[in-house]
């Protein structure tokens, strides 16, 4: 689970821990168990299956597997949601690819990571490598002849601080060696560094380094103009089209200077709410928006290069569907929800406009004190703005709002816990209609 997907602050981890706290675990597991079941059941694959589409990826997070204070022993339900969404797009003809999204420690310092610092604490500790490389392999034992399972993605979006990518090519070597010790079926997706943006560091013959075929390089290509903090208003120019392009073609040029085989595993724009944006802004900012979808498709058309959009349900911001207004959860959480966007607790397209003069100053006085020669640290494509407010609002103050959306669940009864949970049912949500015009025009193409 990611925060601006269901609407809970700071990472995931938060509000596992927090909520038995508030609740019990009995009512705890079950809200969280009625919400995954929810999320992605039969009518969904049957909706997405009809635009077209026809391969899901799967982000699990390796909480799901072990505990931390019980490494490489598998949980006794460890499999139990990821075997049920396989076995439902199976059935229906939908292939699936098993991203790990979260590994121990955390990959890089993003939300998504849940690890809940800024920092990847992966790269330091050989014994998170460790686990990383077994689950892997615990994966791989469980769907090496699961034909309807297309590959798996090793690590979303790696943030390897290392200038040379030691950490993240030598973590590929020793994964990619156990999984083929395994597993030859499936191919293999491996993201680039800093966020599945850099190659420059691979090896000349990754192939020939790597076993050779079966594997294939994920690019994610998100593109400025489709966020909030777009550093201009997207009209479809040729101009701001050649910037779109010209970053696309950056982050695959490794691939294509060998030859090699390039997915996109991750893009989108996301998308103006009436209740955030007012009725009339949205419009005209989604209408932008949809422009930017359009011409990112034409570029991967042009280039017959398959793609999994990011992402497919959530409550209003990015998916393909998303959660009614009307629904139990959406009413009850509607005024936390208006806090939490006022605040600009979520990284993800995070529109600051209400409390970025709260900030300033800090920023102010980061570039006041500390020489521009010092301000470059890793990922680089962090400016010094943007590290300095993930610290101090999207992880500080986001853990403060953590204790107050669980206590929203207090002296609720059990009934009244799964009808929020059962609001994210394919049922109850809203279909982005463009959007899904758009994607079903291109599917056959591209997808």
């Amino acid at each position: 689970m990611e925060n601006f997907i269901s609407g809970f602050p700071g990472c995931e981890f938060h509000i596992r821990e927090a909520l038995p706290k508030a609740i019990g675990a009995d009512k705890a597991n079950l809200f969280f168990e009625k919400f995954l079941d929810s999320f992605f059941a039969e009518a969904d694959v049957k909706f997405f299956k009809s635009l077209g589409l026809n391969c899901v990826r799967i982000a699990v997070n390796y909480h799901h597997f072990e505990d931390d204070m019980n490494p490489r022993v598998l949980k006794p339900e460890a499999f139990k949601q990821l075997d049920r969404v396989v076995s439902i797009c199976a059935d229906e003809g939908v292939y699936t690819i098993i991203d790990l999204h979260s590994v121990p420690g955390g990959q890089s310092g993003g939300w998504h990571a849940d690890a809940g610092t800024h920092f990847g604490g992966f790269w330091k500790h050989k014994d998170f490598q460790d686990r990383f490389v077994w689950l892997w392999t615990k994966i791989c034992e469980r769907y090496k002849d699961n034909v309807w399972v297309a590959g798996y993605n090793l690590m979303n979006e790696p943030a390897d601080p290392h200038p040379t990518h030691e950490g993240l090519l030598n973590i590929y070597d020793r994964t990619i060696a156990a999984i083929r010790e395994i597993d030859t079926n499936h191919v293999l997706f491996l993201d680039g560094n800093t966020f599945a943006t850099d190659f420059t560091k691979f090896p000349e013959d990754p192939l020939k380094r790597w076993g050779g075929g079966n594997i294939a390089f994920a690019i994610h290509d998100y593109s400025v103009f489709g966020f909030p903090n777009s550093p201009e208003v997207y009209t479809g120019s040729e101009e701001q089209k050649g910037k779109m392009y010209a970053a696309y073609v950056r982050k695959r040029r490794w691939m294509d200077e060998r030859g090699l085989c390039v997915w996109n595993g991750e893009w989108g724009p996301v998308y103006a709410r009436r209740e955030y944006d007012g009725e009339g802004q949205t419009g005209e900012i989604n209408r932008r928006r949809y422009g930017v979808l359009r011409d990112q498709l034409e570029m991967y058309r042009k280039d017959s290069l398959s793609w999994s959009i990011w992402l497919y349900k959530d409550i209003g911001f990015q998916g393909m569907v998303y959660v009614s207004q009307d629904t139990p959860y959406m009413n009850h959480f509607r005024s936390f929800l208006l806090k939490k966007h006022h605040l600009a607790v979520d990284a993800w397209g995070a529109d600051d406009k209400h409390v970025k003069h709260i900030y300033d100053p800090i920023i102010h006085l980061l570039k006041e004190e500390i020489p521009e020669s010092n301000r470059k640290l890793y990922p680089p494509i962090w400016s010094l703005e943007n590290r300095a407010t993930r610290i101090s609002r999207t992880i500080l103050v986001a853990e403060f709002l953590v204790q107050e959306w669980a206590e929203m669940f207090v002296g609720l009864g059990e009934e009244e816990i799964v009808e929020l949970a059962e609001s994210f049912r394919f049922e109850r949500c809203e279909n982005r209609e463009e959007l899904n015009e758009i994607l079903k025009r291109n599917a056959g193409s591209m997808s």
